[in-house]
């Protein structure tokens, strides 16, 4: 095993969207929708803005984990004097690659992003399994909505 990490591509969508949809049913999603067009529209439309960006795992040209990082501006507060907000979402590693410091990288690699974009803070709704990744980074945890200062 040789995982190498990169940018998610327009040729990677149909993988990373069948990803994410897993990702979804594991956190315990049962909802009967075909999200497939509207993740699709999303992450064309703010990957061309760049309010939208991935890092990926890939093994042998085999995308095994995923990250994403949507930027959003809000009135600033005074925990974001920017205003600037990354929300981390995508979060998903195959589960034969798990617990390889995978998922660790890709948060690593994303926050690196928003700290670049400019974002006071970046914000997870965290999945019970997400919890102690995002906690031993630095996030705060406040119930399950947790916050990455810089």
């Amino acid at each position: 095993m040789s995982i190498t990490y990169r940018k998610l591509e327009e040729k990677d969508l149909e993988t990373f969207i069948r990803m994410r949809i897993t990702q979804l049913r594991e956190e315990g999603a049962t909802e009967d929708l075909d999200l497939v067009p509207a993740l699709m529209d999303y992450y064309h439309r703010h990957m061309a803005d760049g309010t939208f960006v991935s890092w990926l795992a890939v093994d042998d040209d085999q995308i095994v984990g995923t990250s994403g990082m949507s930027f959003v501006e809000k009135p600033p507060y005074f925990g974001c004097p920017t205003g600037r907000v990354g929300l981390l979402s995508s979060m998903y590693t195959d589960p034969a690659y798990r617990r390889r410091g995978i998922a660790k990288e890709l948060l690593r690699r994303v926050v690196e992003e928003a700290r670049e974009y400019g974002c006071g803070s970046v914000q997870i709704t965290a999945s019970d399994m997400g919890v102690l990744l995002y906690t031993d980074f630095g996030f705060v945890k406040n119930g399950n909505f947790m916050q990455y200062k810089f």
